[in-house]
């Protein structure tokens, strides 16, 4: 069983956003991107604490034996933190939870009804039911 989060909203390109209690936004990608790119190498952040970013651009980066992947920004807004454990080339985190430990930047979104346009846990699985045939 995927280990997926019901309350994140999804892109199609397998980042997720998580609004949390206090109004941040919590992005990383997903389980299925973690294990499609299968043997991690590098995770390289464009983005560092305090810049700015507009939904849907690219943070960073991330890079297996067998491909180098954007990963794209679900919400517009300023960078509160980036997870250095992740990009010291520690990917346990990534490959075990992604959606806890795993999380790749917090943002201060300058309107969180941007994530509304991204899917629901149910319209994501329904595409990576149709990508795998």
């Amino acid at each position: 069983m995927a280990n997926r989060s019901a309350d994140a909203r999804y892109l199609p390109t397998h980042e997720w956003g998580r609004l949390e209690k206090d109004g941040t936004v919590t992005v990383g990608i997903t389980d299925f991107a973690v294990d499609q790119l299968n043997d991690l190498t590098f995770v390289d952040f464009r983005k560092e604490k305090g810049d700015k970013i507009e939904k849907g651009e690219s943070f960073g980066e991330i890079e297996s034996v067998k491909a180098v992947s954007d990963m794209y920004c679900p919400v517009s807004g300023t960078v509160l933190a980036v997870n250095s454990e992740v990009s010291a080339n520690d990917f346990e985190a990534l490959k075990k939870d992604a959606f806890g430990k795993g999380w790749l930047m917090k943002i201060k979104p300058s309107n969180t009804k941007e994530l509304d346009a991204a899917k629901s846990l149910a319209d994501y699985e329904k595409q990576l039911a149709s990508e795998a045939h």
